[in-house]
């Protein structure tokens, strides 16, 4: 076999296994090697592990703790004019007393004929804080809001003189003022006079 026929031979071989190789494609994998690597894929990093969110579910939660504070004693009297006197008192040593009435207030202003009321309200109620100290606190609700007293309740300081002296100068001149000004009301029914400058129809002043 001469080498031109030995040569031509080689390269038809050779032609013949790249085909095959090609043609089969690449290797299969089995399916115990997937399963092998799904077990070890790493895991991403916002996933909480086994062991942390069994320990989360094992946190106490805030409406598990809720305790039933039942109602020991409601009295209430209800008068036709307004008025009534309650009590009532809780489980868990919470006190309380109210009372309330109808206030009159006066004419309305804004309508005639008619006049103002205000719903009063005054009592108290006594707890024990968490320290164990028993607080009592006084109240009374009307038509100038809502004044508590009691022992635990800060106050202010006093009122040196000095200071004192310069407001019941201020409120002496306030009342003055007041009453000027209903002395020339009085006088005065057409109202007020103007003290301004003349002016023009147009709204200028005239030199």
């Amino acid at each position: 076999m001469t080498n031109d026929v030995y040569w031509f031979l080689l390269q038809i071989l050779t032609s013949f296994l790249i085909g095959a190789c090609l043609a089969q494609g690449p290797p299969q994998r089995r399916p115990d090697q997937y399963e092998d690597d799904q077990q070890y894929q790493p895991r991403p990093q916002h996933q909480p592990q086994p062991q942390q969110q069994q320990n989360q579910d094992q946190r106490p939660r805030a409406h598990d703790s809720t305790t039933f504070i039942p109602i020991i004693r409601f009295d209430k009297e209800q008068g036709a004019d307004g008025s009534y006197k309650a009590a009532w008192e809780t489980g868990n040593n919470i006190i309380a007393q109210e009372e309330g009435y109808i206030k009159d207030l006066g004419p309305d202003p804004d309508s005639q004929g008619e006049n103002l009321n205000a719903q009063v309200q005054q009592g108290s109620y006594t707890y024990t804080s968490p320290e164990g100290q028993v607080i009592t606190v006084n109240y009374i609700a009307d038509e100038k809001g809502f004044h508590p007293s009691g022992d635990h309740l800060p106050t202010p300081p006093p009122v040196s003189p000095e200071v004192q002296k310069g407001l019941d100068l201020i409120y002496a001149g306030i009342k003055a003022q007041q009453e000027a000004d209903e002395r020339e009301a009085r006088d005065r029914p057409q109202g007020p006079r103007n003290n301004g400058p003349p002016q023009e129809f147009n709204g200028q002043f005239r030199q």
